[in-house]
C-alpha cells in the first residue's frame, strides 16, 4: 500500500466553530475530493476512457470527437455521478447515444456499462500502481468529530469505496459507508438527487436537518440542499466558490483545517505517536508554540522548587525559540517561572496569564491588579487557620493564592477544602479553581490560559492563515487553552502518563516526549 498524507492547509482567519453538538448529531464526507485525493485519479481514468474511444471510433456527422477535458468535463458531467450517468451525460454532449446494455457487460461492448466497466478497470489498474493519497486535515476532522461525539459516514457514488478505505487506511473509520453498489441494491437515485445522503443520515439514525454534509462536487451540494440537510459544506479546490454557494452550500472552504467543533463533549485523546500527524497541517505554515511549565516541561514533583529544567530541555527551548514564536504559559508567579526557564529571548506568561512579559512586551491585567489587596488577605487568613495542619503550604503569588496539598494526609482534606471555601465567600473579587493536588484562589475576572493564549496570537501578530498555533499542557487549568485552540483550528496536545478524559487533540505521555516534539518541530522548521 502506498498512502500518501497530503494537503495540510489551515487558515486560522476562517477557524471558527462550525459544528456544534446542539445543532448536529452527525456529519456525512463525500470520498473523492473530500477525504481522498482519488479525484484526479478518476479525472484520469475518465479522460483515458474518452480519448482512446473518441479516437477508435469511425468519424460521424453531428459527432464531436475532440478529448475529454478533464477539469471542465469531469466536472459538468461525471464528478458525483453514478457512472453510467457519466458514461451517458458525456456521450450525449457529444453527439453519441449508445444503448445502455447489461451491468455484466464486458469492457470492450460498445454499451453505457460496457464503457462503464472499461473505465472501473482503469481507475482500479491506477489505484493498484500508485495508492491513494488522503487529505490530511479531512482526516483529522473526522477524528475530532468521533471524539466530539459525532457519527460519521462515507457517502459515494463509486463503486469502489471499499478498495480506496483500505488503501488509504481510513477502513474502520466511519459508522456507516453508501456506496455505489449499496445505492444501486437499494435503488436509490444517485446525485444530485438526495436519495443517497437521506438513506446515509437514517442508517446513522438521525433526521437530515441533524446532520452536515461535506462536498467538493456541485451535484453533491445540490444533493445535500435538495435533502434539507442541517448544514451543506461545500469544499473549494479548483476555484468553484461561487459554483457550490449557488448550489446550496450554507458555507465554502478552501480545506477542512478551518473547521472548528465547538462542544463540552470529552473524550480521552490519542496518543500522538506520529510527527506527520503535525507535520503534514504545518505546510507553508509557521508554527507557534505555548507551553505549560510544570508536568509538561518537567516532571510533577513533591516540592515546587524541585521542579528544575534539564539541561536538555533548555536546549530543546533555546533551539525552539530560534525558528518560531515561543511561549511558556504557567500558574507560577511571572519571576518564578522565567527564573527557571532561564532563557530570556522567550516569552512567559504567569498566574495563568495574568502577568506577561517578553522582548518588548509586558501585560499585568487591570482586573487582576484591582484584585490585589483581596487577595493578600485571603493569604493571610489561610496561613492562621491552617497553620495546624501537617503538610499545607500557602503559596501568596502575585495575581492567586495556591494552598498546596500534596503532602496533606486524606482525613485533613475536608479541613482545607472548608477553609478555603469559607475564605473565598467571606471576601468579593475572588474566585476558586483548582489544579493537581491544589487550590487556587484568582481574582473573579473572566480571563484564563485560553484567554491569555488568544490575547498574545493578538499581540504578536500571529493570526493570520499562515500561522499554526501548538499548546502542551498537563493540568486542568489547560483545557482552557485546549478548548480556545479547538475553536481556533489549532492542535492541543495534553501531557498525561494515564489516558484521561480532556479537550486536546492529541497526548503525550510526559516531558521526555514534549523534548522529542520540540526538537523534531524544530529540525522541520530549520529544513523548511
Amino acid at each position: 500500500m502506498n498512502t500518501a498524507m497530503t494537503d495540510g492547509q489551515l487558515a486560522m482567519t476562517d477557524a471558527q466553530p462550525v459544528f456544534s453538538r446542539e445543532r448536529l448529531d452527525a456529519v456525512l464526507f463525500d470520498l473523492d475530493g473530500v477525504l481522498t485525493r482519488t479525484a484526479e485519479i478518476h479525472a484520469e481514468a475518465w479522460k483515458r476512457l474518452f480519448d482512446d474511444y473518441l479516437s477508435e471510433r469511425p468519424a460521424t456527422a453531428g459527432e464531436d470527437h475532440s478529448q475529454f477535458d478533464d477539469d471542465r468535463d469531469y466536472r459538468r458531467y461525471v464528478d458525483g455521478r453514478p457512472r453510467l450517468k457519466g458514461v451517458k451525460h458525456f456521450l450525449l454532449a457529444r453527439g453519441i447515444d449508445l444503448p445502455e446494455g447489461e451491468p455484466d457487460d464486458p469492457p470492450e461492448h460498445e454499451t453505457l456499462h460496457g464503457l462503464g466497466n472499461r473505465k472501473n478497470a482503469l481507475f482500479r489498474e491506477l489505484i493498484e500502481q500508485r495508492g491513494v493519497a488522503v487529505y490530511a486535515c479531512a482526516v483529522d476532522l473526522v477524528r475530532r468529530l468521533r471524539r466530539s461525539g459525532f457519527r460519521t459516514a462515507v457517502v459515494t457514488a463509486s463503486k469502489n469505496c471499499e478498495l480506496i478505505l483500505q488503501q488509504a487506511g481510513l477502513d474502520g473509520l466511519f459508522d456507516e459507508q453508501l456506496d455505489g453498489v449499496e445505492a444501486e441494491a437499494l435503488e436509490l437515485a444517485g446525485k444530485p438527487d438526495p436519495d443517497t445522503f437521506v438513506e446515509a443520515a437514517h442508517q446513522l439514525g438521525c433526521e437530515p436537518k441533524r446532520a452536515a454534509v461535506i462536498e467538493d462536487a456541485t451535484a453533491g451540494v445540490m444533493a445535500a440542499s435538495r435533502g434539507h440537510f442541517g448544514l451543506v459544506i461545500g469544499i473549494d479546490r479548483d476555484g468553484q466558490r461561487e459554483s457550490l454557494l449557488s448550489k446550496g452550500a450554507d458555507r465554502v472552504f478552501d480545506d477542512l483545517c478551518q473547521i472548528g467543533i465547538e462542544s463540552t463533549h470529552r473524550e480521552t485523546p490519542p496518543l500522538l505517536e506520529e510527527m506527520a500527524l503535525i507535520s503534514d497541517r504545518l505546510a507553508d505554515k509557521q508554527p507557534a508554540l505555548f507551553l505549560d511549565y510544570d508536568g509538561t516541561l518537567t516532571p510533577i514533583v513533591e516540592r515546587p522548587a524541585d521542579a528544575q529544567l534539564s539541561h536538555s530541555m533548555r536546549r530543546a527551548l533555546r533551539d525552539a525559540a530560534e525558528q518560531m514564536p515561543l511561549a511558556v504559559i504557567s500558574g507560577r508567579d511571572l519571576d518564578d517561572v522565567s527564573a527557571l526557564v532561564g532563557i530570556d529571548s522567550l516569552i512567559y506568561a504567569g498566574s495563568h496569564g495574568f502577568d506577561i512579559r517578553g522582548p518588548d512586551l509586558r501585560m499585568e491585567l487591570p482586573e487582576g491588579i484591582d484584585a490585589l489587596d483581596a487577595l493578600q488577605q485571603a493569604a493571610d487568613r489561610l496561613e492562621a487557620r491552617l497553620a495546624d495542619v501537617a503538610g499545607v503550604r500557602i503559596e501568596r503569588k502575585r495575581f492567586a493564592v495556591a494552598i498546596h496539598v500534596r503532602q496533606v494526609a486524606d482525613k485533613d482534606l475536608p479541613q482545607v477544602c472548608e477553609a478555603v471555601d469559607e475564605t473565598r465567600r467571606s471576601l468579593e473579587g475572588l474566585r476558586q479553581t483548582g489544579g493537581k493536588r491544589l487550590f487556587e484562589l484568582r481574582p473573579d475576572v473572566d480571563w484564563d490560559k485560553g484567554r491569555a493564549l488568544r490575547w498574545l496570537l493578538a499581540e504578536l501578530g500571529l493570526e493570520g492563515p499562515d500561522v499554526l498555533p501548538l499548546y502542551l499542557g498537563d493540568d486542568d487549568t489547560d483545557e482552557d487553552a485546549f478548548r480556545a485552540l479547538r475553536r481556533l483550528g489549532g492542535i492541543s496536545i495534553l501531557v498525561s502518563e494515564a489516558p484521561r478524559p480532556s479537550a486536546a487533540d492529541y497526548r503525550l505521555r510526559g516531558p521526555d516526549d514534549v523534548e522529542a516534539l520540540l526538537t523534531s518541530l524544530t529540525e522541520n522548521e530549520r529544513h523548511a
